[in-house]
């Protein structure tokens, strides 16, 4: 912008003259104030642009403050949220712990008791091993006087059913069961028999084919004499006498 320059005015020389005047230059100053206004109003229309720039700047700033705020805000709830979450699952783990123990605790009470058991057990059958032994030596000492008997008794049980023509076999544990045949002399093969109990000291007889009358005398006499065989030769002639009867 052009300055304008003071200028001198000799005022003496323009009294002097016939028409005296003043050149203001008025032209001048109004370029310069022109000027001058045109400069104001360019440095306002920049302060208000930079104003406005850093208004704006300001604004964006404080909204991607506010914008971070509501972030930071909503993590931080669902940080509190998997705070309380993690709470109540490590106050389930505890309460597992405590019951695992409880239930670990329990299971070496019965382990402690199964041992004691086990122990016991064993005792119980190495007695019973001890029981069987002797049971079984006393078996064998029974059995070898049971084949000595019967080596002695088996000639004359032999003899008996040959000469009374019967059959005596076991049937049950403590039965025997006798049978006749040649009694009937219509019919040699007509089989008469009986089961004799003698598990008790009172021997029984469980059956006859056919039924005796006299049965229970001949009984009587078994339990009075003990003696099988020749309860075996009475069953033989009650039975004949039965069939001469009929």
């Amino acid at each position: 912008m052009p300055q304008v320059r003071p200028t001198h005015i000799d005022l003496a020389s323009i009294l002097a003259e016939p028409n005296p005047s003043v050149d203001l230059r008025l032209h001048a100053y109004e370029a310069s104030t022109s000027n001058f206004l045109r400069a104001v109003t360019n440095y306002a229309n920049r302060a208000v642009a930079e104003i406005t720039k850093h208004r704006n700047a300001q604004e964006a700033d404080k909204k991607r403050l506010v914008e971070k705020t509501v972030a930071v805000k909503a993590e931080t709830n669902q940080c509190k949220v998997k705070e309380i979450e993690l709470l109540a699952v490590m106050e389930r783990e505890k309460e597992e712990v405590r019951e695992a123990e409880t239930s670990i605790t329990a299971l070496k009470r019965q382990l402690a008791s199964i041992r004691e058991t086990c122990q016991s057990v064993d005792a119980e059958i190495e007695q019973y091993r001890a029981l069987t032994a002797n049971l079984k030596r006393e078996k064998d000492r029974e059995r070898q006087t049971l084949e000595m008997h019967a080596a002695h008794t088996g000639p004359e049980l032999n003899a008996c059913e040959t000469r009374l023509r019967c059959h005596i076999e076991g049937i049950e544990k403590d039965r025997l069961l006798i049978r006749f045949t040649h009694i009937d002399k219509l019919d040699i093969d007509r089989e008469f028999s009986f089961v004799l109990d003698v598990a008790s000291s009172s021997n029984q007889v469980i059956t006859t084919t056919p039924p005796l009358p006299n049965l229970p005398i001949l009984l009587n006499e078994l339990n009075e004499t003990r003696d099988i065989f020749h309860f075996i030769r009475s069953m033989r002639s009650a039975f004949a006498q039965l069939v001469e009867k009929h």
